[in-house]
């Protein structure tokens, strides 16, 4: 392991910190500005990104930062590179590499994650830009008959090479396999496709020798979907969840990162408090888009003196979670502030 990589996975897994994922596709930005009545221009995503990168303390809790390839080129309004900007605040830059889904040909209803062809120049730009991490994203879906086996191994695949090139590269992979949470499936079902789906992923990554030590996992946890009711107990969340990856995920994997995948900001931070109680190998965290900034950006509403109210709920959310993944949450954290 070079020095470099090495320094990047202990700087991003320090205990107590985790990873605020800000790498939202321009239109899922559009959509979700929309509710506020913002028009979704390049500026304003900049205004916003940065309203987020520029909370005061946030590295006491966030290690590092995953942007889209529009935030990584972009300057701050001091007119400073935003990876160097986050550089001197203490914070990791990364980038999403993936270029987003497309239908998997003959598997109605599944899709197939696009963005290998050229990768490798684009990660030796990224580098040159200050860019120290990547990750990509495969997305599964649970129904009736799916997920499919081509499904499943076609990203797994994709996830591979692309872990591998960035190892070439000199810079960390986050591997990102998310089984979407839609759908009445039960939390059996979910267990069963994410170890099914991660049991593809490492035979993927052992075919194209990608050393485990150097890259990241980031998933969701074992949830039922969206529309099976009742939810269930924390505890039954937190324990199909490191069953399925004690089965799984290799104990050489240096850390796993939890997405939020459409919970509820506190509920993620419950859950991920009780998954984070179990002794593991491996350093669990959060890389939470939602989870974070849903509450950041019903403040903020692109209104500039709503910009600290913004920031605190950023704030507040990334300690809650600092908390869960040392497992010292408690539901009181959310009526104090710091």
């Amino acid at each position: 392991m070079t020095n470099q990589v090495q320094a990047t996975i202990a700087a991003l897994l320090v205990r107590g910190k985790g990873i605020l994922a800000a790498d939202e596709t321009a239109p899922t930005t559009e959509t979700r500005f929309r509710e506020f009545n913002l028009i979704s221009t390049p500026e304003i995503r900049r205004d916003y990104r940065e309203m987020l990168f520029t909370t005061a303390r946030l590295n006491n809790f966030i290690s590092g930062i995953i942007m889209v390839d529009e935030t990584v080129r972009q300057r701050t309004a001091a007119g400073v590179p935003i990876p160097e900007a986050l550089a001197e605040r203490g914070i990791i830059a990364g980038v999403n590499v993936d270029k987003g889904t497309v239908s998997l040909a003959a598997c109605p209803g599944e899709d197939m994650t696009e963005g290998l062809d050229g990768l490798r120049a684009r990660l030796n730009e990224y580098c040159e830009l200050g860019i120290s991490f990547t990750k990509w994203r495969a997305v599964i879906k649970i129904g009736p008959d799916l997920p499919t086996r081509t499904c499943i191994e076609m990203n797994a695949r994709a996830l591979a090479l692309f872990a591998a090139l960035s190892q070439e590269a000199g810079l960390v992979p986050i591997v990102e396999p998310d089984i979407l949470m839609q759908g009445n499936h039960s939390i059996a079902r979910c267990e069963e496709v994410a170890c099914t789906t991660l049991q593809s992923v490492f035979e993927a990554l052992a075919d194209h020798r990608v050393i485990l030590e150097q890259m990241l996992i980031k998933t969701g946890m074992i949830l039922p979907g969206t529309e099976c009711l009742p939810s269930p107990d924390v505890a039954v969340v937190a324990q199909a969840t490191l069953r399925c990856f004690r089965r799984a995920v290799p104990a050489a994997i240096p850390g796993i990162m939890f997405l939020s995948g459409g919970q509820s900001p506190t509920d993620a931070t419950e859950r991920l408090n009780a998954i984070c109680q179990a002794g593991v190998p491996w350093r669990l965290s959060f890389s939470f888009s939602r989870g974070l900034q849903a509450l950041v950006l019903m403040t903020w509403k692109g209104i500039s003196n709503n910009v600290p109210a913004a920031q605190a709920a950023l704030y507040h959310r990334a300690r809650c979670n600092s908390a869960a993944i040392q497992g010292e949450y408690s539901s009181e954290m959310e009526q104090s502030s710091d």
